[in-house]
């Protein structure tokens, strides 16, 4: 067998692959035999087949067979003994005149290569790093909706301003049909506000969905519909109300603080701010990393400049998928793929240049991490080691968890190296202020 290549220019190449009788024969004709053994073919006995018969019925498809493994092989053996870094696939070039009586067998493979470039995270432009604060309204309004949350219910005839009423939206044309507590504070339409006011159990209050809420993600929650649906809802709803309720306020005594973070951890309403405000930011770093993490990304793949082989990837997914795509549908596809398949490569440089690496033991660790946040969220505050080891080795016998949770702990540890490395500037920002800016 003999390997060569041809590069066309950087980004691609063809290689040819020769294969002689000598390279093929004694593994089919050892097929053959053992196919003879167990041939049962009528008018003769197992194992007394001419082999000539066999040749003849079985010959060519154990060829074709063989060559194609040996191909193969043979391939996969020389990118790696080469070490090129292809893209995609080896794509083999159409030969309608292949003989297979032919006693030596020729074939031709284009490559994609991967490009050549540097990778510099210390960019001339800062990029801003978010530090996302819980301001002082922020935490007294969640002082408030503790209380609220933990306050008495008290029966009311009507609804008023601070009423909390439950009842039934429907609408038949929409299939909508659910049972939902609100707060009027939640209500942008005046109208609608206004309707409500007043109301006693057994009322039926009209609605337009359009302007309801503030969010029309809330039609989500309240109105049990999908989220394309609820982007532009404009029907009438009919909601039935059931029941009407006013919280009297709970206390911020120890009671209070005990039920919330268990016992003595909080003790005055100082602390509890305190207390507040540190959960919330670490709730908002996570916000914040995810923001700084796609500008970075968006950065590097903006400002490192490369060429990819893009008619031979074209080429390539035509036939990659579960679906064959025509030659439009392909360059559709490249489209709008390109820019992850290019920071992919960028991905891949960081992780060669700085050695990053995710060992068994970091996803050991990184997996109790994640099960004792999740224990935490149950109330179970302190689990003992061995039974975060068993539920750990669980997860991590699935191959499936294991590339997922390897995908997230080398994100973070990306993360970890932008904000080392990277050219940035801290920036500090309200959650409020965070929303507006990026979500609104």
């Amino acid at each position: 067998m003999n390997i060569t290549r041809e590069n066309i220019d950087a980004l691609n190449a063809v290689v040819k692959v020769d294969i002689a009788k000598e390279d093929y024969s004694d593994k089919v004709e050892k097929i053959l035999i053992d196919y003879r053994k167990s041939a049962n073919i009528p008018g003769f006995r197992k194992g007394h087949v001419p082999m000539t018969m066999v040749k003849k019925q079985y010959g060519k498809a154990v060829l074709v067979d063989e060559v194609n493994k040996l191909l193969q092989d043979a391939l996969k053996k020389y990118l790696t003994e080469e070490k090129l870094d292809v893209l995609g696939n080896p794509l083999p070039k159409a030969q309608d005149d292949l003989d297979w009586d032919a006693d030596t067998f020729s074939f031709e493979f284009e490559l994609g290569l991967a490009p050549e470039f540097e990778v510099d995270l210390k960019g001339k432009k800062a990029i801003t790093q978010y530090a996302i604060v819980a301001d002082d309204k922020m935490i007294d309004d969640q002082v408030e909706h503790i209380r609220k949350q933990y306050g008495k219910l008290i029966s009311q005839d009507r609804v008023t301003k601070d009423s909390e009423v439950t009842g039934v939206f429907v609408n038949e044309e929409k299939e909508i049909n659910n049972k939902a507590t609100l707060t009027l504070d939640k209500i942008k339409s005046k109208t609608a506000e206004k309707a409500f006011i007043g109301a006693k159990v057994g009322d039926v209050v009209t609605l337009k969905t359009k302007g309801l809420f503030s969010d029309d993600h809330d039609l989500m929650n309240f109105l049990k519909v999908a989220h394309d649906d609820a982007h532009g809802l404009d029907v009438e709803v009919a909601f039935t109300v059931e029941e009407i309720n006013t919280r009297e306020l709970a206390d911020l005594d120890q009671e209070l603080f005990d039920k919330l973070f268990g016992k003595d951890v909080v003790t005055s309403v100082t602390e509890l701010k305190a207390k507040i405000k540190e959960d919330s930011e670490k709730q908002f770093g996570q916000q914040g990393d995810q923001k700084f993490l796609n500008d970075v990304t968006e950065y590097l793949v903006e400002n490192i400049k490369f060429d990819l082989p893009s008619t031979f990837l074209q080429k390539w997914m035509q036939t990659a998928g579960e679906d064959q795509l025509n030659a439009d549908q392909a360059k559709e596809e490249y489209e709008n793929s390109e820019k992850s398949m290019r920071y992919q490569l960028i991905e891949g440089k960081l992780i060669q240049k700085y050695d990053l690496q995710v060992t068994f033991d970091d996803l050991k660790d990184f997996s109790k991490e994640m099960i004792k946040v999740q224990m935490a969220q149950f109330g179970q505050m302190d689990p003992q080691d061995k039974e975060l080891e068993d539920i750990a080795a669980r997860i991590l016998s699935n191959r499936d968890e294991v590339k997922r949770l390897s995908e997230q702990l080398m994100s973070q540890k990306l993360l970890e190296l932008y904000k080392k490395e990277a050219n940035i500037k801290v920036k500090e920002i309200t959650y409020d202020e965070f929303v507006k800016e990026f979500y609104s």
